[in-house]
């Protein structure tokens, strides 16, 4: 007998973990590293968050916040796809800094976050059942993502079989691709999206200007919609660094897929962007989809009610974006603090000889611990429990990103000070140079 007061729909979310690893987050965020007051405490790696430059941002939130006036416009309704005035910055920040091509204000959506960007373009492309592919490893929560509104399916795309199968790059071939929609066919299932992430989240690699030129052609001839989330899209790595160099075999830019939009001109682009990561502020809420498809706009305007970005937030941004020279600044300095952190976690790789993946860009770094793995059963779990225990590191375990192989890990190395940081990694060289694996 049925005992429940929900829906089957909220029973089944009271059984749903979004990923492995949030429960000891949570454990961990209440007993953080302080150098001082908590020397013995967490150290948390798992968490796609930059923190970097908040005191950039929180100081000048607080100067906006004292010196301007509120406008009228912020205590009312205004447009479900964000206030016209605010579209406006994000499109002028947007080709000056991310796409590199005019972004028409008219063809922006704003939503109270990524994850709700996402839900709602997933719901309004796709039908229940349909596929959303991803090449492995991915992000965990686009599961979620697509699945709990759209009630899509994620399937994960197997591009490699271990991690120096992407010292190369992603190797999304029309061959690949075609393998997997002759499949669906067979099988019965509809593909309606491609999804993308540039820099890639977890292994921070690019895609070339000219296969993501390649792979549009392909999903708009078999009228699969392609979007790229470029949600790291400003977190970029120094290639040229010194020290990281010798990664490189050559320096492969940023190419935002706007510029293939432009090009193409397709109902069947898309682009999804977020101030969540390159201005580590999660908790704002603002994501952007960018898109030609004039349908998709009106879809999303006549569903997202429930969805809309503070106008509060969105005033705030607007300020901050419509400063050119503080965004510029900004950009720099969280490029040079994010190249400082990665380099610390990937001279601690070379020296415990860890393979990993050279990043160009993201907040990650994904590196291949399995030579650490016990033959025992579950040994990836019980490694990066190991480590959690062993050191207060929390990294974040493969299982959930969709890739076959196991012992991979991601590393976040944007949550925490750079201090920080070295000693995190100190302490991590200590334990597992002292394991013995049985």
């Amino acid at each position: 007998m049925d005992t429940s007061t929900l829906s089957i729909r909220g029973v089944n979310a009271t059984k749903a973990t979004p990923r492995v690893d949030l429960d000891v987050f949570f454990e961990a965020s209440q007993n953080p590293y302080d150098a001082q007051s908590n020397p013995e405490g967490s150290f948390l790696l798992n968490m796609a968050e930059n923190r970097h430059c908040w005191n950039l941002l929180r100081d000048r939130i607080q100067k906006i916040s004292t010196e301007e006036q509120i406008p009228a416009w912020v205590a009312g309704y205004t447009a479900v796809t964000g206030a016209p005035e605010v579209r406006a910055s994000v499109a002028h920040f947007m080709e000056t800094f991310l796409t590199g091509v005019p972004i028409d204000s008219e063809h922006l959506a704003l939503s109270a976050g990524a994850t709700s960007v996402i839900e709602m373009t997933s719901f309004i492309l796709g039908n229940p059942g349909d596929k959303v592919v991803f090449p492995a490893p991915a992000y965990p929560v686009y599961k979620q993502d697509v699945g709990n509104l759209a009630g899509q399916e994620r399937y994960d795309l197997q591009t490699h079989t271990d991690i120096e199968g992407l010292r190369a790059g992603i190797e999304l071939s029309d061959h690949l691709l075609q393998a997997t929609y002759d499949d669906f066919q067979e099988k019965g299932h509809r593909w309606s999206i491609l999804v993308l992430t540039q820099p890639d989240n977890p292994t921070g690699i690019l895609y070339a200007g000219k296969d993501l030129v390649r792979i549009a052609q392909w999903c708009m001839a078999r009228k699969v919609h392609l979007i790229v989330n470029e949600i790291y899209g400003l977190s970029m790595i120094d290639v040229n660094h010194p020290e990281l160099c010798s990664d490189y075999s050559d320096i492969q830019p940023f190419v935002s897929f706007a510029q293939i939009m432009a090009e193409l001109d397709s109902d069947y682009l898309h682009l999804w962007y977020a101030f969540s990561k390159d201005f580590g502020i999660s908790g704002f809420r603002m994501g952007v989809l960018y898109t030609l498809n004039q349908e998709l706009l009106r879809a999303y305007g006549n569903l997202a009610l429930g969805r809309c970005v503070s106008n509060h937030t969105q005033w705030i941004l607007q300020q901050i974006l419509s400063d050119h020279d503080f965004v510029q600044k900004y950009i720099e300095t969280n490029q040079r603090r994010i190249t400082a952190s990665y380099l610390s976690v990937i001279k601690t790789l070379r020296r415990i000889q860890i393979p990993y993946v050279p990043a160009r860009g993201s907040l990650f770094v994904w590196a291949d611990f399995s030579a650490h793995l016990s033959s025992e059963e579950d040994a990836e779990y019980k490694l990066w429990m190991e480590i959690y225990a062993g050191t207060g590191i929390l990294l974040t375990p493969g299982a959930g990103f969709g890739h076959n192989y196991q012992g991979a890990f991601r590393i976040v190395h944007s949550l925490v000070s750079l201090q920080a940081m070295d000693i995190a990694m100190l302490k991590l060289e200590r334990f597992l140079s002292s394991r013995n694996v049985g």
